[in-house]
């Protein structure tokens, strides 16, 4: 895909000055590393649509915004960070889980939102009103084609960007003693997935498969909450999109290296203090999974760990067994932050590089991140429900390159928990 053209005339000095300090300026912070690309996912989108041209505008809009804006603080705590969230009732969250529902005798077959019938590929036409910096903005999203259907994957079309949404119940089922379906009201319909030992993991979905409510209960009746995103009060279907353009371009207020960490690197940083931190701003409303994927603003919120030790082989998902022990470290660290609160939720993110075809490597991508899922909870004892995976292809170049380039070939993890669940309600 050919990228717009950016001029950058910022010395390698200058990109350190920046990345030790992010919000003294309101330009593109860009990686200080050769051809190094932009550090926010949703910059990277800016400038892969429009080049110099959205930087220069993104620069503007964030100057006007400091003018007007007060300076705020990152957030110190998840709960500082959802301090503006609506109280949910107690009563709200238990009544998926004690809802009584009546038993499917299959797996249901979710639908695919914006499509009417994958089949024939027919688009179901919907008109979204944004309001972005107090503008209305109507955005007609009419494409939604079903490109593809491999095994638990559906590539899709929308409006002339793909993407990928994968199915990720197998891997929850895995080694289960047994899982049921029931239908609860509005089309909703509950899984239940029992574990040896008697633990259930009990997860509802809309029906268009997405999360609407996910909870682990022990075998002694305690339960973790690890996904509550509300239904919205409308009768009209998902729509697959990018809620973050609601959003004013977002400004980094910490320095680079405490928003990612390299494995490669920076081997010796306390990866359980980094997953442990909060968000770098304030969060708006608790989101559902999908919406999260979807949106490389709202991803932007919470801090990374790019996972460049492991390395793939050209067209593989596999990950060589010998190459299990880079991810002790951050396996580690992730089993001590489900210690102190067995709801968290990771996603991991795949990513290539530029070289080849789009959409094989959007699949390939998706693919890589799963193995990484499944390789932590076989080798490290992850649980899978804590773990949920998004190929992203290379959409989001790490290294602004077109030839092979081993730093895009990455799997990337974020700590979204407090992105997907009220921490009140949840502790």
């Amino acid at each position: 895909m050919p990228v717009p053209e950016i001029v950058d005339t910022t010395t390698p000095e200058q990109k350190q000055e920046i990345a030790a300090d992010p919000a003294q300026t309101d330009e593109t912070i860009v990686l200080p590393i050769e051809d190094g690309a932009a550090v926010l996912d949703s910059d990277k989108d800016a400038d892969n649509a429009g080049g110099q041209t959205a930087r220069d505008e993104r620069k503007k809009l964030r100057e006007s915004q400091r003018s007007e804006e007060e300076v705020v603080a990152p957030p110190t705590t998840d709960a500082d960070a959802q301090a503006k969230l609506t109280t949910v009732e107690p009563a709200a969250i238990q009544a998926g889980i004690t809802e009584e529902g009546e038993k499917l005798d299959a797996a249901p077959t979710f639908a695919t939102p914006g499509v009417t019938n994958v089949e024939n590929n027919t688009v179901n036409n919907t008109v979204v009103n944004n309001t972005v910096n107090n503008n209305t903005v109507t955005n007609n999203v009419t494409n939604v084609v079903v490109q593809e259907q491999i095994d638990n994957r559906t590539v899709l079309s929308v409006d002339n960007q793909i993407i990928i949404r994968n199915d990720d119940r197998p891997r929850l089922r895995r080694d289960s003693e047994e899982s049921f379906y029931e239908e609860l009201s509005r089309g909703r319909v509950r899984e239940t997935i029992v574990r040896p030992g008697g633990g259930r993991l009990v997860t509802v979905y809309d029906r268009y498969g997405d999360i609407i409510q996910r909870s682990r209960i022990s075998r002694d009746g305690e339960e973790y909450l690890m996904v509550y995103a509300p239904e919205p009060e409308t009768d009209r279907p998902p729509r697959i999109r990018d809620i973050g353009y609601e959003l004013p371009p977002m400004r980094l207020r910490i320095p680079v290296r405490d928003y990612i960490i390299d494995t490669s690197s920076d081997p010796d940083r306390d990866y359980y203090d980094f997953l442990a931190e909060p968000p770098v701003e304030q969060v708006e409303r608790v989101y559902s999974i999908d919406e999260v994927k979807y949106s490389a603003r709202i991803r932007d919120k919470v801090r990374r760990i790019d996972l460049d030790t492991i390395t793939f082989a050209s067209g593989s998902a596999e990950v060589p067994l010998a190459q299990a022990k880079t991810l002790r470290k951050v396996a580690t660290a992730i089993s001590e932050v489900l210690e102190k609160d067995q709801g968290e939720t990771f996603l991991i993110e795949g990513h290539t590089d530029a070289v080849g075809k789009d959409q094989p490597n959007l699949v390939l991508s998706d693919q890589r991140a799963e193995s990484v899922a499944e390789l932590l909870t076989e080798v490290y004892g992850i649980p899978p429900e804590n773990l949920v995976t998004q190929g992203y292809g290379e959409r989001y170049l790490k290294v602004k390159t077109q030839v092979a380039e081993q730093q895009n070939r990455r799997v990337t993890i974020r700590r979204v928990t407090a992105l997907v669940r009220p921490v009140a309600q949840a502790n």
